[in-house]
């Protein structure tokens, strides 16, 4: 069995990686307290950032909690695609309690690999059709 851990290398960490997905972002999943944005890359593994802001979350225990949790149920995700994924928060995750935070994210997380496979059947129908 795969070790539940969070490594390093499992989150982006430099602005240039936070920049790398903004600029080429192949998959969103919209939710309404939640943003998903996510760029392949070619690690072999997903990776994730957080951004939640004073304005959505005003005090650092209510941002703070919220991220404990996205990077909870990232880490139980042992089958994501190589994404580089941001999580961006937005208003009205103050009023809500960690259960329906985490099933939330735990429906953002299946969702986003939904996509992921979507997307990419897409480009191998598009590349399999070849230039006719």
């Amino acid at each position: 069995m795969k070790a539940l851990t969070f490594p390093k290398s499992h989150r982006l960490l430099r602005p240039s990686d936070y920049s790398k997905v903004f600029d080429d972002v192949q998959l969103k999943v919209p939710h309404r307290n939640f943003l998903i944005l996510a760029a392949p890359n070619n690690l072999g593994h997903a990776r994730v950032g957080l951004i939640f802001s004073k304005k959505n979350l005003k005090l650092a225990v209510q941002r703070n909690r919220i991220k404990r949790q996205v990077r909870e149920t990232f880490r139980h995700q042992t089958d994501l695609p190589d994404l580089d994924i941001i999580v961006l928060g937005r208003q009205g995750l103050a009023q809500l309690d960690n259960a329906s935070v985490t099933s939330s994210l735990n429906d953002l997380w299946r969702r986003l690999r939904k996509k992921y496979h979507q997307s990419s059947v897409d480009q191998t129908t598009v590349n399999s059709k070849g230039t006719g």
